[in-house]
């Protein structure tokens, strides 16, 4: 019977211990006993957060989730995204014409979504995707950025409007050489229907010479120009998965009266995004520092960021003569009431800083290395309306001067990303959102700080 009761107080002893090491209370320097005042709490709204624009990002071949756009979003203004693609022959080696007659019944470019892959106005809106052919070439050795815009011919090789219907598989016809055409059941994609005539001059009828291998194919037939238009609704982001985007070539072929069905893919190979925001006043003179309403404006895509900045850090502690330990530092950024109906805020969050070549860093709090570092945070709370960040190091070493602000920024990041802490770019998820800077009435930027006085 002792042993049962020795177990159950060892078990008992265990979870709280366990218990403790996951409580955030704690987040801070080791605080001498003989030394500790009870801690107290402490909101600093000295915080300045202006909006600024994104850096350029590379865009080339955001395979897995890549952007077309136009969105006409009233707070931020017009976001537009549009694809250059190079196609592959089959199989990325030379191909060679099959023997016969050939018939081309219709040629597809086949764009299947990605996961998650609208944000915008999905009920009222309907989009147009134009295709036409690529007039200049992309270099697969070249890093393009997302403002690089590519040329393309006037003539339009196939439209298509649709209603984004990103989790509606479809069924197709399926052509099997020597085989009857059947159903097949697809994933959710849109289908574009192009000129049968143009791609079979651009294809069957090429010189062998072109189809001996992919350089000399891609430098004759430069490539597709993907563009989207909206037609109705306020719009939106349409995400694609162009590792899976083709063109199937569906043909008959002729061969000495005996005639087949059959078809053909050339995949998506180097692909290039162009996004291009043109944004409302409002945001603009937010940009300029003219704007009034103290309103700091996020949007991914390459869009907006937060520079934020601590102007008053030095003189937090003063009245204490900066005899203080921080044993939690946390940034609160709050969204505008409202600004979330009916387009969702980022799901996720990053803060970042510059070091002194002014490349990205992760902070203190976030580092791999620094033994001060935890839960850092950036999860929006839709219930609260925030984003929490765990800053206790950071701000410790700013007050002590351990540490220099070359520049802090906030923006929206990949919310898939689960281990560890991104702080490049959201290149390929476009939520956005609106929180309060300095002075913004009941959702300003702040710091809660809990410190401890050390007796004199």
């Amino acid at each position: 019977m002792k042993f049962y009761k020795l177990g159950l107080l060892t078990l008992l002893i265990s979870l709280f211990i366990l218990d403790s090491c996951k409580t955030q209370d704690g987040i801070g320097l080791d605080v001498d006993p003989a030394n500790q005042i009870n801690g107290t709490l402490l909101t600093n709204n000295g915080v300045v957060a202006t909006t600024a624009y994104e850096d350029s990002i590379i865009t080339n071949n955001l395979s897995i989730r890549s952007p077309l756009a136009y969105f006409e979003d009233p707070e931020f203004g017009l976001t537009e995204a549009g694809v250059a693609a190079v196609l592959s022959l089959p199989g990325s080696v030379a191909y060679t014409v099959p023997s016969g007659v050939i018939t081309v019944d219709s040629a597809v470019l086949v764009l299947p979504y990605a996961a998650n892959g609208f944000y915008g106005d999905s009920t009222a809106s309907t989009f147009k995707v134009d295709v036409r052919q690529l007039d200049e070439r992309i270099l697969p050795t070249k890093s393009y950025y997302n403002t690089k815009h590519f040329l393309s011919k006037p003539t339009v090789l196939g439209s298509k409007e649709f209603k984004p219907r990103y989790n509606d598989s479809l069924y197709i016809t399926s052509m099997t050489v020597g085989k009857p055409d059947a159903p097949i059941k697809v994933r959710p994609q849109v289908r574009v229907k192009l000129d049968p005539n143009a791609m079979f001059f651009e294809f069957f009828e090429a010189a062998p010479s072109s189809l001996a291998n992919n350089t000399v194919f891609q430098n004759t037939f430069k490539g597709l120009s993907l563009t989207l238009s909206k037609s109705a609704g306020a719009g939106g982001n349409v995400f694609f998965r162009l590792d899976s985007a083709r063109v199937q070539y569906y043909y008959r072929r002729n061969n000495a009266g005996v005639i087949d069905t059959s078809n053909v893919s050339l995949p998506f190979a180097t692909t290039v995004t162009e996004i291009k925001h043109t944004y409302t006043a409002n945001v603009k003179a937010a940009i300029a520092g003219t704007s009034t309403d103290n309103l700091v404006y996020l949007q991914g895509l390459a869009g907006l960021r937060a520079k934020i900045s601590f102007p008053d850090v030095k003189n937090i502690f003063a009245a204490q003569n900066n005899k203080v330990v921080i044993n939690r530092a946390e940034l609160v950024i709050t969204v505008k009431p409202t600004s979330g109906i009916p387009y969702m805020p980022a799901k996720r969050l990053t803060l970042y800083k510059y070091d002194i070549a002014h490349q990205r860093v992760t902070l203190q709090d976030a580092s791999t290395t620094d033994p001060r570092a935890s839960v850092f945070g950036g999860n929006y709370n839709a219930t609260k309306g925030e984003y929490h960040f765990i800053v206790t190091a950071f701000l410790q070493d700013l007050i002590t001067g351990k540490t220099i602000d070359y520049g802090t920024y906030l923006s929206p990041v990949d919310p898939t990303i689960t281990t560890g802490i991104s702080i490049s770019p959201a290149a390929t998820f476009a939520e956005r959102g609106i929180v309060g800077g300095k002075d913004a009435a009941l959702y300003n930027i702040k710091l809660n700080i809990i410190y401890t006085k050390l007796n004199q």
